[in-house]
């Protein structure tokens, strides 16, 4: 490892390991990658700005905590995404809380970020909601997806806002294929039971 450039074009992988040899800009280096990522991840858990920031510090301190039983094997982001995963839904156990949004990221300024960030309920192809507009529905989608278990709410924000494939959100959750399919399908269930009297 030679310079901040060498870094900047690195796979995660290769960053990892400088970080695991002790080079603390490698370690920065994750964080620049990362920082955006996890607090928007943890935020559309919580709908909390203060305490997203908390939990995603707190990530990364277990991140450079644990960064040697890392394994290279394995994608960083989706390591990385589980950590902050299991801090969002340790809170949500404790606490309940009671929103989230759907209009797109938290740091999603313009229109067309946050129409590429929103959660899209409506998608074509897997059509849980083909005749509800999200766009429309707004307060009541993040009432109902507020409603949710915690597991099966980090389901639908990790397929449908992260846009993640199904493999990817089981190694996260650290669950069995099958049961994230039955989550996500368990989710549209009862968010189409909560919303059918707007669909009426």
């Amino acid at each position: 490892m030679t310079g901040s450039r060498d870094l900047r074009e690195a796979t995660d992988q290769q960053v990892v390991v400088w970080a695991q040899e002790g080079h603390e800009s490698a370690f920065r280096e994750l964080i620049r990658r990362y920082q955006r990522p996890v607090f928007s991840l943890v935020y559309r858990m919580l709908r909390d700005k203060e305490l997203a920031e908390d939990l995603s510090q707190e990530t990364f301190i277990k991140v450079l905590n644990h960064i040697d039983s890392y394994r290279p094997e394995h994608k960083f982001s989706s390591w990385i995404f589980k950590i902050a995963n299991n801090a969002a839904i340790d809170h949500l156990r404790r606490k309940e809380l009671d929103t989230l949004s759907l209009e797109g990221a938290p740091d999603a300024v313009t229109q067309e970020r946050q129409a590429a960030t929103a959660l899209q309920i409506g998608d074509r192809a897997e059509s849980p909601l083909e005749e509800v507009e999200a766009r429309e529905l707004g307060s009541q989608i993040e009432a109902a997806v507020a409603r949710l278990r915690p597991e099966y709410r980090a389901c639908i924000i990790l397929r449908h806002v992260e846009g993640r494939p199904y493999e990817e959100i089981a190694k996260i959750l650290d669950l069995p294929l099958g049961t994230v399919k039955t989550y996500i399908h368990r989710a549209r269930g009862e968010l189409r039971q909560i919303l059918m009297p707007l669909r009426e």
